[in-house]
């Protein structure tokens, strides 16, 4: 399913749009990413465990948005955007949404 973060797709026509999609995706930190992030401070550089962290969390929410696109009947989704919010100490939810439209 093709996802895009422009209001429209290059040679597609939009003849309908469906509503809102989304899908999230909560994370939290564990012990021993914790210990390597802190080392890491000490010295400075990016903190890659918790890179990864965000990245896998960013997948699953695109995923979970493309399947709820795909229970509306969506062909596509335009305008998509992330938010991240912290849900508690140590943990994070990414947002993955955007409108499903149908394609002529």
């Amino acid at each position: 399913m093709l996802f895009v973060t422009t209001e429209t797709i290059q040679g597609k026509e939009i003849a309908e749009s469906l509503g809102i999609v989304r899908g999230s995706s909560v994370r939290a930190r564990n012990i021993g990413r914790d210990f390597f992030a802190g080392l890491k401070n000490i010295v400075g550089g990016e903190i890659s465990e918790y890179t990864q962290l965000l990245a896998d969390s960013r997948e699953q929410a695109i995923k979970r948005m493309l399947d709820d696109a795909k229970k509306m009947g969506a062909d596509a989704v335009v305008n998509v955007r992330f938010t991240t919010s912290n849900v508690m100490q140590g943990a994070a939810e990414i947002l993955a949404y955007g409108t499903g439209v149908k394609l002529k």
